[in-house]
């Protein structure tokens, strides 16, 4: 892929490709493709960057090529897209790759791994350390194209019925918790469920589950986790970011004209960001109203944190000794971290730290 490119246009917005919509309106073919999401409507932040995407290659093509949106279960489970693609049951999906840990767990690197990048470093991976083509190597097993739509940025932690006072309280949880978060938390006790969106509040309302995590305060709120579980944790250390992906069957990816490729890329890096944005916003208020309405927040303790890290990496070292495919990106990745780390030591944290500490006026 030429990063370079992708990014000069996509910092450009859609502009270029409104002014090249009447051009393509006249010579090129009219494509009608179908997209499954694996969110329900309600969640309209993350289910709303499909609908940007679909809108701007609309537009910028003049109404020639267009993408109909279909929620998770109008079509195929939200947990059943990536087959859907891979069959071309569907053109394409919007979707979060750990889903698919079940598949290989390399697929959670195109979406997050605990204690993995932040989204400014995911960002920095994929299209200036090289994350993009190893990434698209492993999705041509696949039959598909990946292209980056989406970041919820660092996620919480979840919620929890009880107060987690020691690491034992993690021993026989029941917890709803998506990608390699849970095979870590299984390590430490934790027994973990897989359960899709519109799922998740039947189960912890009956007992099912005692914990759940998904996004953040405002998609939480939306779900209604707070009416049935008081404690509120954070950080999620399994997401310091959580990235969203466009998956496009591969051969229906490269029969579309030249222009509609980029005008798709393009679109995709806009709703990339404007997914992050909206969090950003909306997750300060919904934080208010639940506190508000009683929900207790809680750090989770250097305990937990620290026995969950180790966890985590002796976990990747085991991955790397049996499974090439994760060998081959892990490696590189993991020494991208580090030297990201180093950077990110020196001047945004200590510069975060600060403006933290003025907060509300104080000096």
């Amino acid at each position: 892929m030429e990063r370079r490119s992708f990014l000069k246009k996509a910092s450009v917005g859609m502009a270029a490709g409104a002014v090249a919509a009447p051009a393509i309106a006249q010579s090129a073919p009219t494509i009608k493709w179908r997209l499954a999401s694996s969110f329900p409507k309600s969640l309209d932040t993350i289910f709303a960057a499909a609908e940007v995407v679909a809108q701007h290659v609309k537009a910028a093509t003049g109404g020639k090529f267009d993408i109909q949106i279909f929620a998770a279960g109008e079509l195929v489970p939200g947990l059943g897209v990536l087959d859907a693609v891979k069959d071309g049951t569907v053109e394409c999906c919007h979707t979060a790759g750990y889903y698919f840990i079940g598949k290989d767990p390399t697929f959670a690197f195109d979406a997050a791994i605990p204690f993995g990048l932040n989204s400014r470093q995911q960002n920095a991976w994929l299209w200036e350390g090289g994350g993009m083509e190893l990434l698209r190597d492993f999705f041509k097993d696949y039959n598909i194209h990946n292209i980056p739509c989406g970041n919820t940025g660092t996620q919480m932690g979840g919620w929890y019925r009880k107060e987690l006072k020691t690491l034992a309280d993690l021993k026989g949880l029941k917890m709803r918790i998506g990608g390699l978060g849970g095979p870590v938390l299984a390590r430490l006790g934790v027994v973990p469920q897989q359960i899709a969106a519109g799922d998740i509040y039947p189960a912890l309302e009956k007992g099912t589950i005692d914990a759940v995590e998904w996004v953040g305060p405002y998609d939480d709120e939306k779900l209604g986790f707070n009416k049935v579980a008081k404690y509120y944790y954070y950080p999620g250390f399994w997401e310091g970011s959580a990235q969203l992906s466009l998956y496009i069957n591969q051969k229906k990816f490269q029969e579309l004209p030249k222009e509609y490729q980029q005008i798709l890329e393009d679109a995709c890096a806009y709703a990339h960001l404007e997914m992050q944005a909206r969090y950003d916003i909306k997750n300060v208020n919904a934080l208010r109203r639940l506190a508000a309405a009683g929900t207790q927040l809680r750090a989770f303790s250097k305990e937990v944190m620290s026995a969950a890290n180790k966890e985590a990496f002796a976990m990747y070292d085991e991955y790397s000794a049996k499974n090439p495919k994760w060998k081959k990106i892990y490696e590189p990745w993991k020494k991208f971290r580090d030297d990201e780390l180093l950077w990110f030591g020196v001047a945004e944290k200590s510069f975060d730290d600060f403006v933290h500490s003025t907060r509300g006026g104080k000096r």
